[in-house]
């Protein structure tokens, strides 16, 4: 059984990883394309290219007649998703334009480190997600980080409040991040497309009502081919993190979104490191680290649960099934875990959400 839970926590990482790289390249380009787009315009087209995109993708695979193996939204979801779009799609990508206005490239990537060390203490402390020493340790190196970057080693007079308000982004989408987890057992491709509309409609109207004018077509179009891929396909991925690993952990794999950022404004933008920087960055690392080596393993108890979402038949899931379904290969249904205590290591996903 430790084999199958090992493989899913693999996968796991993959998705959190290849959605912080997605999200980490867009640092750089939204901070290159905000000087011909307002910062909350440049939001609202970041989040319609989002919701265009992966609608479109849904449109057209429904009309080849194909059907997603993943569960739809239920109407229990509905305030979750209200909560997702309103706090992670419209409040967060404002603050992190605003915030990436009057910051360097290069540290605001490294700054959004924070989003996993709020994401973890939510999780912790507010939602009840364990966590032991270790994961502790490495949210502290990179909250340290974090900080050596928004001091900059400058000393100003008056407040940061580019950096400040990067760290509202990180909150905003830390809350974002456990809000999700409460809904990741369902379609990610839906949860994405909803959130990208919603979020885009929004910021788009307020950034005209707040005398905004669109932008030329080729700053238009890459616009919303940056949300696509680092706010959509992104988000769909980070979706499926959630779903494997819980959400202090995907957070902290998401971690390494930032140091991509801060590769690509050095490399692209011409932005010189600080000692300072370079400092933060092996804070940070040591801090992800701790988190990918981590292996928890006790015995537990699961109780009766009953939901739905896309599954294969492993240890976990072994129950009969309705006329009609096929179950082999990846399928999604309604089913029903019985009471089981067993021992293997595994992380706080869908189905380990227990005390410990």
């Amino acid at each position: 059984m430790s084999d199958v839970r090992t493989t899913h926590g693999k996968r796991g990482v993959v998705y959190a990883i290849t959605a912080a790289v997605l999200f980490g390249a867009s640092t750089p380009a939204a901070k290159a394309l905000l000087g011909s787009v307002p910062a909350i315009l440049l939001a609202g087209l970041l989040y319609l290219g989002s919701g265009a995109g992966l609608g479109l993708w849904s449109f057209v695979s429904a009309r080849r007649g194909g059907k997603t193996k993943e569960a739809r939204l239920a109407r229990r979801d509905v305030p979750w998703l209200v909560g997702v779009v309103l706090v992670g799609g419209v409040a967060g990508p404002v603050l992190l334009m605003w915030g990436l206005a009057k910051t360097s490239a290069a540290a605001a990537a490294l700054l959004l480190n924070l989003e996993g060390v709020l994401t973890a203490l939510l999780a912790w402390f507010v939602f009840r997600e364990n966590f032991d020493r270790r994961i502790a340790l490495g949210m502290a190196a990179i909250v340290a980080g974090g900080v050596s970057l928004s001091w900059g080693g400058t000393p100003e007079i008056g407040v940061p409040w580019g950096a400040l308000a990067i760290a509202g982004a990180c909150l905003c989408w830390a809350l974002d991040n456990n809000l999700t987890r409460k809904i990741s057992a369902a379609d990610p491709v839906q949860i994405a497309a909803i959130k990208g509309f919603g979020a885009g409609v929004t910021n788009t109207i307020l950034a005209f009502l707040l005398g905004a004018s669109m932008p030329v077509w080729n700053t238009l179009t890459l616009a919303m081919l940056l949300g696509l891929a680092s706010y959509g396909v992104s988000l769909v991925l980070f979706i499926l993190g959630l779903r494997h690993l819980g959400s202090a952990r995907t957070g902290a794999y998401f971690s390494t979104a930032p140091f991509v950022g801060a590769a690509l404004s050095i490399a692209a933008l011409g932005e010189r490191p600080t000692l300072l920087f370079f400092a933060a960055a092996v804070l940070m690392g040591i801090g992800l680290w701790l988190h990918l080596t981590e292996r928890h393993e006790h015995q537990h108890e699961h109780g009766y649960l009953e939901h739905e979402h896309w599954h294969e038949h492993d240890e976990h899931h072994q129950h009969e099934h309705l006329p009609g379904i096929d179950p082999r290969g990846p399928h999604s249904h309604p089913h029903v875990h019985p009471p089981t205590c067993h021992t293997h290591a595994h992380f706080p996903d869908i189905h380990h959400q227990h005390d410990h």
